[in-house]
């Protein structure tokens, strides 16, 4: 039906502002890519180009995403308003609003007056947060829909008459409801108030974000790395921020929400590429697993590092000139105790010792009627008798060597763990013969932790200003150490669920991880509210929980369509044909679409498809119905998702019920269950 008069001239008004807009970001990137890069000296050059290089990537338009999405107009705060001393208050004319538009980034004229505002602004937070009750200064709430970067309609709220306010915004539940394709969008148009107040959190603050599947977690992470990289952008210039994901295919997935931000300098990893010290080659067993990630580990290796210091039993000799100067061992056992007494790193401490025994050496030296300054205390610290000495007792340590003595040396792993772990718990982690060298030994990825540790002990790790750690749920509690040695000085907004704890070492308590993680202060914010899972599939997963976390409460669905949910039973001769056509059918649905099996009926289903005529992909391809291993499935979302037989995605692992709830809440849209073997109990 062709739109009203007034309402057709709205917006062809706010489509030549959309395009007003875009020229002027054009004209933002142009003089950006004017600017002559020369700074004072070639090295300040090539840090000039790279700035106004990460600045124009920065200010590229997409065409294809609105470079608005909402508008506020609001009555101007008071202390906005000029001083009329002469005139009463009640006297004064009611102000023009101020109009704001709201985008994903800032856009100016040439004389510097804003354009669009970005959300991340102080005035933005309006936008997200006012309501009928509490209007927050707004006389109208401007929502807008596009179709490939062009305004398509328009949706207003005016907060100061509830009868002119729809109920419900049906832009912001389409937008909300979009089908997914491809990657991970933001979710700026659409975040909500209690979202809005985590991603605002101030830099000096850590938080834990427990959400059930669905609650946005992830985008409230990545939301509140962008909104830190704006509102703290000096503080953060120098180390920046870091996102922990649990694979790459989940970082894949999220890769481009925080360009489309406009922040193109955020690190993205995961804790296999943070923690690379040394080649992995094989695999622990679960249970060995677990105990090399136990928290007792750290002090086994603090033990095995500073067991190394010895205690000086013989006299310092430092020849200058005609003379020896001697320093005895009860002095250089004092300066070594008082080091070690610290608290620094074992490395630093030992970069101290020469000074200190060359100090002492000064001392000597001036009761002679020497003449010393800092360049002979200098000399005496970097001679090689002081080295030799300072060898003898504080040897250089490598931590992939003190590792691979630790577990290739049975009587040091026994000194180093007496009274912490017991002989079975050192047989247990123990290599079963000792490697000739670092490149032969049989690496784990508990031991490249391990490593990381003893690399901590040693030396303080380069930190970031602030980490995003996602799926943190699945870590030990020495990968947890691992990440809090990189957020040192920092803070962190860790991310997970505890119903989706999928390793034999999840964690069952924030509390406990936080502590892990040297954030004890951070508080942890629970989102309730489901927008992305629809209640048919949440109700269905949500039995298991009573099994896997009776202490989590499933999330409250808050999407207008209910989702579906099929249950498809089959005869094992029949499932392949069933579950042929039941992809074809979810083939022909709009989004996209995953197929979810345990990892090792992976290529037995790839081959069965391939003979059904299914077009599928794998985890990299971006194909509109790709074949996900049930172990990569965490994080990632489908408008469809079809999962293949769930008890074998149960019998594959331990926590196997908890990776059957992960895989069942992977579907924003439908769910369908091919079965042939009955399915677990939980579901009767």
């Amino acid at each position: 039906m062709a739109a009203d008069a007034p309402t057709a001239r709205t917006l062809a008004a706010e489509s030549h502002y959309l395009k007003r807009a875009r020229e002027h970001l054009r004209a933002m990137r142009d003089r950006t890519l004017s600017l002559n890069a020369q700074g004072g000296d070639a090295v300040s050059t090539e840090y000039l180009k790279a700035s106004l290089h990460r600045r124009a990537k920065a200010l590229e338009d997409d065409p294809s995403l609105p470079l608005f999405f909402g508008r506020i107009d609001r009555v101007p705060p008071d202390d906005d308003l000029p001083e009329e001393s002469s005139v009463p208050a009640s006297d004064h004319a009611q102000p023009p609003p101020e109009t704001f538009y709201i985008g994903r980034r800032h856009v100016m004229d040439q004389a510097g007056d804003p354009i669009v505002i970005d959300w991340r602004a102080e005035v933005s937070r309006t936008f997200y947060q006012a309501s009928l009750r509490d209007p927050q200064g707004l006389t109208l709430r401007r929502r807008y829909g596009f179709a490939d970067g062009e305004l398509t309609s328009f949706e207003d709220e005016h907060l100061l008459n509830p009868t002119e306010s729809p109920a419900t915004s049906r832009i912001l539940t389409e937008e909300i409801e979009r089908p997914r394709v491809g990657p991970m969008r933001d979710i700026v148009a659409t975040i909500q108030p209690e979202q809005d107040d985590v991603v605002r959190l101030g830099l000096d603050e850590s938080v834990c974000v427990q959400g059930a599947p669905g609650t946005g977690k992830t985008a409230v992470g990545l939301h509140r790395a962008a909104y830190l990289l704006h509102a703290y952008r000096t503080r953060l210039s120098r180390n920046g921020v870091l996102v922990i994901g649990p694979n790459r295919a989940f970082l894949h997935y999220i890769g481009q929400v925080l360009p489309t931000l406009g922040e193109v300098d955020v690190r993205q990893t995961t804790m296999t590429e943070l923690i690379d010290a040394v080649p992995v080659r094989t695999e622990d067993p679960p249970a060995v697993a677990a105990l090399k990630g136990d928290a007792r580990m750290a002090e086994v290796i603090y033990r095995a590092v500073w067991s190394h210091v010895a205690q000086p039993t013989e006299t310092l000799v430092i020849p200058r000139g005609t003379r020896n100067w001697r320093v005895p061992a009860t002095e250089a056992a004092e300066a070594v105790t008082t080091l070690r007494a610290r608290g620094d790193g074992y490395d630093t401490a030992r970069a101290l010792l020469p000074q200190r025994l060359a100090h002492r050496v000064l001392l000597r030296m001036e009761a002679a009627g020497e003449i010393t300054d800092d360049r002979v205390q200098n000399a005496v610290a970097r001679s090689r008798p002081m080295k030799v000495y300072v060898e003898s007792l504080w040897p250089t340590l490598d931590p992939v060597r003190v590792i691979l003595r630790l577990l290739g040396d049975a009587d040091h792993l026994a000194a180093a763990a007496n009274g912490i772990l017991t002989a079975d718990e050192q047989r247990a982690i123990s290599w079963k013969r000792p490697a000739r060298g670092p490149k032969s030994a049989p690496w784990t990825p508990a031991d490249a932790v391990l490593v990381d540790e003893a690399a901590g002990v040693l030396e303080r790790v380069a930190g970031a200003g602030h980490v995003v750690l996602d799926e943190a749920q699945d870590l030990s509690p020495m990968q947890l150490r691992a990440v809090g040695r990189r957020a040192a000085g920092g803070s962190v907004t860790v991310l997970g669920d505890i119903a989706q704890g999928t390793t034999p070492w999840a964690t069952a308590s924030w509390p406990t991880a936080l502590a892990h993680l040297k954030q004890s202060d951070a508080h942890i914010e629970v989102l309730r509210r489901g927008y992305r899972v629809p209640s048919t599939v949440v109700e269905f997963a949500a039995r298991l929980l009573p099994s896997i976390a009776p202490n989590i409460e499933p999330p409250q669905p808050v999407r207008s369509n209910p989702g579906r949910l099929d249950v498809v039973p089959a005869e094992p001769a029949t499932l392949s044909a069933v579950l042929a056509a039941a992809l074809l059918e979810v083939a022909q649905r709009p989004g996209s679409a995953g197929v979810i099996a345990a990892d090792d009926m992976l290529d037995e289903l790839a081959t069965q498809m391939a003979a059904a005529g299914v077009r599928y992909g794998r985890l990299a391809d971006d194909a509109p119905l790709t074949l996900v291993p049930a172990s990569l499935a965490k994080g990632l979302e489908y408008d469809h998702v079809v999962v293949v037989e769930p008890a074998r995605i149960v019998a594959a692992e331990p926590q196997g019920l908890r990776r059957l709830y992960v895989v069942l809440t992977r579907a924003v849209s439908t769910l369908t269950v091919v079965h042939a073997e009955p399915l677990p109990p939980e579901f009767a």
